[in-house]
């Protein structure tokens, strides 16, 4: 690769780009973590993400990705030999699938084509079939990363509710956080799970639960081994601040100051500012003539688009033509959809002029790569960005009249 100046396009779908605020807030001196300074981080943070994940429940937060949290739902609330209904609709849910048998449960795994979310009615079935309720947890993948297919939570939760099923409720936003709206407690969740990485602004490292009292009460009967994961460990000292073992202390400085940035911006500004990004790169692979991966309009992901490639052609050539060529970073296609698909990330300290270099870099990477599209998606994308734009300026100019 020939020598690289200006800045590095990171465009997968996470880990995303840091902003400034958050990487100066990070590279300060690290403190004592059983010190009053660090006391009132802890509050500060514990505190915060109680309202990203719109809840007054328990948030507990762990230095380690977010398949650290996944087991940590699990390991929780389920006994060895316990069912689990989950839904296949991309490669993250089949990692946490197979996580769960690894844990010794027993999975449902409810197959399905990578093009879809998860399918409420056909949950809320099942449910209703097992009268002896042996399946006591269903876990959904709120955004699956790997296919930019966003699921209804809220409908899976009504179907759970329409069958009368006692089982737990357990969602992945681990790339849907802070970008897509997401509402813990209105949406009946037992347990959320979520990583630092994507829509939170900052390096991988850090996860999160968010926990249900219903799911706190199924913790005192559950057999699954525990100790690192443990709820029971992180009550206690969470309520002074404070952590049963040593945290991630820069890493929870950059929380707090991303935390303030989201509830600067406004969560409902933020989901909008994602869906206004998400709906441009949409138009910009339908200008092209490109197929996206997600068949469902009301099922498209504000944090990622998948672009299916034209057949014949491969999706890993064409992001390495990219990367050397533009020095910009596109996300690889995952399990099935393995060169098949790449991936645009638009979530996290992202904006408009950010989106509209990403988009020329993938339609100078078509070109360069023979790939038969037409050379219209940047204008696409342009022309609904500046029409929402001049529109807002408009509106606010009427009403200051």
């Amino acid at each position: 690769m020939p020598t690289a100046t200006g800045r590095h396009f990171l465009q997968i779908p996470g880990p995303t780009n840091v902003p400034d605020r958050v990487l100066r807030a990070i590279d300060r001196p690290t403190i004592d973590h059983r010190g009053p300074e660090f006391q009132a981080l802890g509050h500060a943070v514990l505190d915060g993400m109680k309202a990203i994940f719109k809840t007054k429940g328990m948030v507990v937060i762990y230095p380690a990705s977010g398949t650290g949290a996944w087991e940590a739902a699990l390991v929780n609330t389920l006994s060895p030999g316990d069912r689990v209904l989950m839904a296949e609709t991309g490669h993250f849910a089949t990692l946490w699938q197979r996580l769960a048998k690894r844990l010794g449960l027993e999975v449902e795994f409810m197959s399905g084509d990578w093009r879809r979310g998860a399918p409420a009615g056909a949950i809320g079935a099942r449910l209703a079939e097992d009268k002896a309720h042996a399946i006591k947890a269903v876990c959904v993948v709120h955004n699956e990363t790997s296919t930019g297919v966003a699921s209804n939570v809220a409908a899976v939760r009504k179907a759970i509710d329409g069958a009368h099923h006692p089982a737990l409720f357990m969602v992945d936003t681990i790339s849907s956080l802070a970008s897509l709206d997401y509402r813990h407690d209105e949406w009946g969740v037992d347990v959320t799970v979520a990583g630092s990485q994507k829509g939170l602004m900052l390096p991988p490292g850090l996860s999160f639960n968010a926990i249900s009292a219903k799911a706190l009460k199924a913790q005192e009967q559950a057999k699954l081994p525990r100790a690192y994961w443990d709820w029971a460990d992180m009550a206690t000292p969470n309520k002074s601040g404070f952590f049963p073992y040593t945290p991630a202390t820069n890493l929870l400085y950059g929380l707090k100051e991303a935390i303030a940035m989201l509830l600067e911006e406004g969560l409902d500004a933020v989901f909008a500012r994602h869906a206004r990004l998400g709906e441009a790169t949409r138009r910009a692979v339908q200008a092209w003539g490109l197929e996206l991966l997600c068949v469902d309009p009301a099922e498209y992901s504000n944090s990622l688009t998948a672009v299916l490639m034209p057949s014949g052609f491969d999706a890993d050539r064409f992001r390495q033509i990219v990367l050397e060529n533009f020095d910009m970073s596109l996300g690889q296609g995952l399990g099935k959809v393995s060169g098949k698909v790449f991936r645009i990330g638009h979530l996290g300290g992202f904006n408009e002029l950010m989106l509209m270099g990403t988009l020329s870099g993938v339609e100078m990477g078509l070109h360069l790569a023979g790939v038969p599209h037409r050379q219209a998606g940047v204008a696409a994308a342009m022309d609904f960005l500046a029409g929402r734009i001049e529109g807002t300026a408009k509106a606010g100019k009427s009403a200051a009249e």
